[in-house]
């Protein structure tokens, strides 16, 4: 599995470059504790968020067409497990086979690497937590790709605790789930409690990501616990601190990003637009934002507008459609760091949606501490002179929370996946929908589940393919 991951890896590198920072050569690559962190850092430098925003935004209803359009296949969901759209920007399994074998090799030689310098018996701790919390992130983000609903009995992906070369089968989610909640679990024993460096695991982000398990898993108890838990070591930005979230001069709100410069790691922006020749020679823009997006926010008042959302005139000032993605714009036009913008991977808002959501299920929709309070308080973070509202029931709270996640997460990696795991479609307006076919997937298609590659299935035989690509 191991190296069918690699391979399938090497061939779909389009979308993200990731820098080798962990060969792994003969039997002292990994013989100290230096070495070992470097083979842990190479495990964060594969978990970028870049295709999860991407692969969100075009198979749901965040962007619509601009002035290329090359994505047929994936944009109107007719991928095959053969798809050159799938095989170059949306193939999981090596990007995340890869994240988990590099941990798993740390790991594995962790408990006897030398202690060569005063305070390595702490890293040693602080690694392995590290390691854990990584090979948890990736077994879920396998999960959420090319899986079905979680139901203990239903279909998961192998999970590997070990480095192997050997073909390894798909195991049942109960048991899968039951591994990333025991790997998350001891991580946070491990890890740093303090957010002096949100560019690795710590108390905080393992809390996140267990917070964001038990969504999945509809646990709704453990989900109000962990996010509340989130909540209180990572306050909510205020209104004035909010932009400042995605120019990236401040932290707020964030307890693990995945940090980006010029010349590390690709740029967000570009997934939307190139990055531009001269301030009046705009990049080529691959993707605008939806009709549907757009016409979501309050302008005047809401602040996400304006950091997410922008109508440049210069755009205008040559008959071209004005309408950008601002999310991860980064600097200027023609800068240097144009596009170039750090990945948010778990911040408060986040864990604000997901309290309201598990309150909402648990019926407590209105009042203190429910689903009503956590959506006053975030919208009240968000739009100024926001008047409170009051839920009428579990349905409207459950449906205002929704909206709100499409509103606050917007391409941050997480509509295409909560329309599947709430059991809605995708229903594009009109006007973004790049044909008829293309205008909805319906609620439980086999398509929200994306297929195992073809390079997968035929390096490891005993691969099961997901129902509707057989």
């Amino acid at each position: 599995m191991a190296i069918a991951g690699l391979v399938t890896f090497s061939s779909c590198k389009k979308l993200i470059e990731v820098p080798e920072t962990d060969l792994l050569a003969g039997s002292l690559a990994l013989s100290q504790i230096t070495f070992v962190e470097q083979a842990i850092l190479g495990g964060y430098a594969a978990a970028t968020p870049d295709m999860n925003i991407l692969l969100n935004a075009t198979f749901a209803d965040e962007v619509t067409r601009a002035e290329f359009y090359n994505a047929v296949t994936t944009h109107e969901w007719q991928y095959s497990p053969a798809d050159v759209g799938l095989r170059d920007n949306f193939t999981a399994i090596g990007v995340n086979y890869t994240i988990i074998n590099r941990v798993n090799l740390a790991l594995e030689a962790l408990p006897n690497a030398d202690s060569t310098k005063v305070g390595d018996e702490v890293k040693r701790r602080r690694l392995r937590g590290e390691g854990l919390f990584l090979r948890a992130f990736a077994h879920f983000e396998l999960f959420r790709y090319y899986c079905k609903n979680y139901n203990p009995t239903g279909l998961g992906m192998p999970y590997l605790e070990t480095s192997s070369i050997l073909p390894t089968p798909r195991i049942a989610m109960g048991p899968y789930f039951d591994k990333i909640k025991a790997d998350l679990v001891e991580a946070k024993t491990l890890v740093v409690n303090s957010l002096a460096d949100v560019n690795r695991a710590n108390v905080a982000a393992v809390a996140g990501m267990q917070a964001r398990v038990a969504l999945y898993m509809r646990d709704w108890p453990a989900a109000e616990t962990f996010a509340s838990e989130f909540i209180t070591a990572v306050p909510l930005a205020t209104i004035a601190q909010f932009p400042g979230i995605w120019t990236d001069v401040n932290t707020a709100e964030q307890a693990y990003r995945v940090f980006k410069t010029s010349t590390l790691g690709a740029r967000i922006g570009n997934l939307f637009r190139g990055t531009s020749a001269s301030a009046s020679n705009i990049g080529l823009i691959t993707w605008k934002p939806s009709e549907k997006v757009w016409t979501a926010y309050d302008q005047v008042n809401d602040v996400r507008f304006s950091s997410y959302l922008r109508s440049e005139p210069l755009l205008t000032g040559v008959g071209r459609d004005p309408r950008l993605i601002n999310k991860y714009a980064g600097g200027t036009f023609a800068a240097p760091n144009e596009n170039v913008a750090n990945g948010k991977v778990l911040r408060t808002a986040e864990m604000v949606l997901i309290r309201a959501e598990a309150r909402a299920e648990l019926n407590r929709f209105t009042g203190a501490n429910s689903a009503e309070s956590d959506i006053n308080t975030l919208r009240s973070n968000r739009i100024t002179g926001y008047t409170n509202v009051v839920f009428a029931s579990k349905q409207q709270a459950i449906d205002e929370t929704m909206q709100e996640r499409f509103k606050e997460l917007v391409y941050e990696g997480h509509r295409f996946f909560d329309l599947k795991r709430r059991s809605l479609p995708v229903t594009r307006l009109a006007i973004d929908a790049p044909s008829p076919s293309g205008a909805s997937l319906p609620a439980d298609n086999f398509r929200f589940t994306l297929p195992i590659p073809l390079p997968e299935v035929t390096a490891n035989p005993i691969m099961i393919q997901n129902e509707g690509y057989q």
